[in-house]
C-alpha cells in the first residue's frame, strides 16, 4: 500500500550532482551566501574551494537542509544555527544539532526521497535496498500520470541518501570527510553485503534525541493545535514519531521530559484518549534557545 500523501504534490529528485552533503559544506555555504556572494560567479569554485559541480551541489544542499530559501537568502534557522555571533552551533558540534537538520531534510521535502522514506516507505518495507525503492517509487508514478521519473535519477537518489546517513563502524578514519554528515544518527543500519546488503531503520527509543528537539518540531509543524493525539504524534506526515523513528515507548518517553521541563504542557489520559495539551504555544525557537543557552 501507498500512503496517499496530499500535503506533498510535487515529487523532486537529483540536484546534488551525486555528492553527498560533506561535513563542513553548509558551514561554508551559510558563510558565503551571507557574505553576499553569489553561486554563479566566476570565482565561486576558488571561493568555496571545491569542483565546479561541487559548487552546485552545496547550493543544493543548501536548500535541502532549509539552510537558504529559493532566492539564495539565508532562512531563519540557516541564521539561528550557523551565524557566527549568534548561532546554535556554526560548527555541529552538539549532536541535537544534526537532529535538527535531519528534521529539516524531510520537512522541507525539496528533495523528495526523505519524505518519502521517513514518512511512507521504511513504514510499509522493514528491509530494503536500491532496487525496492526505485520500484516503491514506480508504484507512485503509476499512480500519478503527471509525474515523469527517471529510475536512473531515483537510484541516484538512494545511493546518495545511503552514504548521507549510513554508520559504518569498519571505516578507520572518524575524520573522513566523505562521511555522511547525518551517519552519527545511526538512524540507517545495514545488514548482509555486497549484492545482499540490505538497509532498515528501525523504530527505537533513541534515548540520545534531546527533548527539546523534539518540542521544537512539535511547535514547528503548523498542522498541530493546542491539543495533539498521541496517535498524531506517532504517525502522521513529519510527526517526531516517522521523522526520527521513535516507538511509542521512546514517544511516550520524550513526552514525560517535555511535561516535567516546560511549564503549559500537559499530557492527558482520559477515556481512552491520550493527548498532548499546550496552555500556552511558545515559539518554536525559544525552545532552542532555551536549550543551546542563548
Amino acid at each position: 500500500m501507498i500512503i496517499e500523501n496530499t500535503e506533498i504534490t510535487k515529487y523532486t529528485f537529483s540536484g546534488h550532482d551525486s555528492f553527498q552533503c560533506r561535513q563542513l559544506w553548509l558551514k561554508k555555504g551559510y558563510d558565503y551566501v551571507q557574505e553576499g556572494k553569489n553561486f554563479n560567479d566566476e570565482d565561486a569554485v576558488v571561493q568555496l574551494g571545491v569542483g565546479k559541480n561541487m559548487v552546485s551541489s552545496i547550493r543544493f544542499w543548501l536548500k535541502a537542509f532549509n539552510i537558504i530559501d529559493n532566492k539564495d537568502i539565508p532562512t531563519e534557522f540557516g541564521k539561528r544555527l550557523f551565524d557566527d555571533e549568534n548561532g546554535f552551533d556554526p560548527f555541529l558540534e552538539d549532536e541535537a544539532s544534526l537532529w535538527l537538520l535531519h528534521y529539516q531534510l524531510v520537512k522541507n521535502g525539496f528533495s523528495s526521497i526523505y519524505s518519502i522514506i521517513f514518512n511512507e516507505f521504511r513504514k510499509e518495507k522493514l528491509f530494503f535496498n536500491k532496487e525496492t525503492f526505485v520500484n516503491y517509487v514506480k508504484r507512485i508514478g503509476e499512480s500519478n500520470p503527471d509525474l515523469n521519473l527517471n529510475e536512473n535519477t531515483v537510484a541516484k537518489d538512494f545511493i546518495v541518501f545511503a552514504n548521507l546517513y549510513k554508520n559504518d563502524p569498519e571505516s578507520k578514519d572518524v575524520e573522513d570527510s566523505f562521511s555522511g554528515i547525518l551517519s552519527e544518527l545511526e538512524l540507517l543500519k545495514t545488514t548482509g553485503k555486497g549484492k545482499d546488503e540490505q538497509f532498515y531503520i528501525e523504530n527505537a527509543e533513541r534515548d540520545n534525541i534531546p527533548e527539546a528537539v523534539v518540542l521544537f518540531t512539535i511547535l514547528d509543524n503548523p498542522n498541530y493545535g493546542n491539543s495533539i493525539s498521541l496517535n498524531s504524534l506517532e504517525f502522521n506526515l513529519n510527526s517526531p514519531g516517522s521523522i526520527f523513528a521513535l516507538n511509542r515507548s521512546g514517544l511516550m518517553n520524550k513526552i514525560s521530559d517535555i511535561v516535567v521541563g516546560f511549564k503549559d504542557i500537559t499530557f492527558t489520559d482520559q477515556a481512552g484518549i491520550k493527548e498532548l495539551q499546550f496552555k500556552n504555544k511558545a515559539d518554536a525557537y525559544t525552545i532552542l534557545d532555551s536549550y543551546y543557552g542563548k
